[in-house]
């Protein structure tokens, strides 16, 4: 729930009003005893007597929205038409269409682009497969595939719920790299099924972004598309998540004069994520680690370890830490959480050590209060849009997916990875950067190209196997 009115639950009201006397500022009245936030009031009609009027303002949740509507109709006069919730007016028939990118305006460019002209293109791919980058959308087309087992902060809701979610991210895409994307929302949270429909439409794509995806299942899925198909699968849940807080980190340090090498960092959350940052992480040359899930620190001794947490016992912990988070927490350089809401208090916070980095990003809640974090820790980074240093993947796969479809990689590789981290983190320049901006905005005209030109580079054309590290 938002603490503070905002955006995502912005309402437009549609009401009538009587034209004389003070009704329009008691409306801004009534929204502001209410605790919203009035963005825009319209007359849309006016007439002698009445006005009708559309107020638009943002509320906390929907509950709060609705007690804004009840404040509005209590005010004298007033007589409420529609509420509209602007959020899912945006998502009306969709987000995305389909455009065609020639005219087809006459019987000439109907032939080339149909039938009989095509017909010469689609022998030329016959003969040639590696023809459908240059004559096709492969070259350009990315798979946005998710089986809705790990939608947000949502959880399993299935494929349809999921939908919305990768309409949004094919328009990011789109609009920060020129990438057409497509949402493919499988019907099955079979591995095997998923990885052989992803098999079959892959010659469709230049490549398959991996979306929502839960864990261990996600790491399966990778693993064996990664073996099977010719076009780079990335795992934007793990892979893009660790890019952004590589990169966020690398200018963290530097803001406290600390490296990477040797920083003592606990981490909250085993899962796709927690586990994708861990290994760029210690790609990036960290080598002092301690990873905490639900039951605590992650340890050789553990008796629950599956094959990821065993991977992760064996390459963190060098001296054997049994307790809980808290305990892993005291004396930490940094702390990132990638895990669940609340589960460190400030008090916890003022037990690291000095000059402490705090990534809390769990959404919409983070593991620790900011407010409270900022009380103790130097420099403090979340996932929310309402703070500042926001770590969010649209920093990261667009520019990813840019330079591999550019270098026509047939992989992904943790080279790769690390040049997008370092070309992200170097966008924020030593003038600009401090305690408040370790991270450039996702709206910075440089990020996608800066990253897009560091994974083309790293490519080279062809790109090796992804090895773990």
């Amino acid at each position: 729930m938002a603490t503070v009115p905002s955006v995502s639950y912005s309402i437009t009201v549609r009401l009538e009003v009587s034209a004389g006397g003070k009704a329009v500022s008691q409306l801004t009245h009534a929204v502001e005893s209410a605790g919203g936030v009035v963005t825009a009031l319209d007359v849309t009609n006016a007439g002698h007597e009445r006005l009708r009027i559309d107020v638009t303002c943002a509320a906390r949740d929907t509950d709060h929205a609705q007690a804004i509507v009840d404040q509005l109709e209590g005010v004298d006069g007033v007589v409420i038409h529609k509420v509209s919730d602007r959020t899912f007016l945006m998502h009306l028939g969709g987000k995305i269409e389909m455009v065609s990118k020639v005219p087809l305006r006459n019987r000439d460019e109907l032939s080339m682009a149909y039938t009989p002209g095509v017909a010469r293109v689609s022998m030329a791919i016959a003969r040639n497969k590696e023809d459908a980058r240059r004559l096709t959308i492969k070259r350009n087309t990315v798979a946005v595939v998710t089986d809705g087992s790990a939608v947000l902060g949502l959880g399993n809701i299935g494929p349809e719920a999921a939908l919305p979610v990768m309409e949004g991210k094919a328009a990011l895409f789109k609009r920060f790299a020129g990438i057409d994307a497509w949402p493919i929302c499988l019907d099955s949270q079979d591995v095997d099924e998923i990885v052989r429909t992803v098999q079959l439409i892959a010659p469709g794509f230049g490549g398959i972004n991996l979306e929502d995806i839960s864990a261990p299942r996600c790491f399966e899925v990778e693993r064996r598309l990664r073996e099977l198909l010719d076009i780079p699968v990335f795992h934007d849940d793990q892979h893009g998540t660790a890019i952004c807080v590589v990169a966020a980190l690398t200018n963290a340090l530097r803001v406290v004069d600390k490296s990477l090498a040797d920083v003592r960092i606990t981490m909250a959350g085993a899962g796709a994520a927690g586990t994708a940052v861990l290994r760029l992480l210690l790609a990036a040359g960290a080598r002092d680690v301690i990873v905490c899930d639900y039951l605590g620190a992650v340890h050789k001794g553990r008796d629950d370890l599956d094959d990821s947490l065993r991977w992760i016992a064996d390459h963190t912990n060098s001296e054997g830490y049994a307790g809980d988070l808290r305990g892993a927490v005291k004396d930490a350089d940094v702390f990132v959480g990638v895990s669940a809401p609340g589960i460190l208090t400030g008090d916890d916070i003022a037990t690291m050590a000095p000059d402490a980095v705090v990534f809390a990003l769990a959404n919409p809640e983070p593991e620790v209060s900011p407010d409270d974090a900022r009380e103790h820790a130097a420099v403090v980074a979340t996932g929310r849009s309402d703070y500042p240093n926001q770590i969010n993947n649209v920093l990261a796969f667009p520019g990813v997916f840019r330079g591999l479809l550019d270098a026509q990689a047939t992989e992904v590789t943790s080279e790769m990875l690390l040049a997008a981290a370092g070309a992200l983190a170097a966008v924020v320049t030593a003038e600009e950067l401090g305690p408040n901006y370790i991270i450039p905005s996702v709206f910075h005209p440089d990020v996608a190209t800066a990253v897009a030109a560091a994974v083309r580079e790293s490519a080279g054309g062809r790109a090796r196997g992804f090895t773990e590290a």
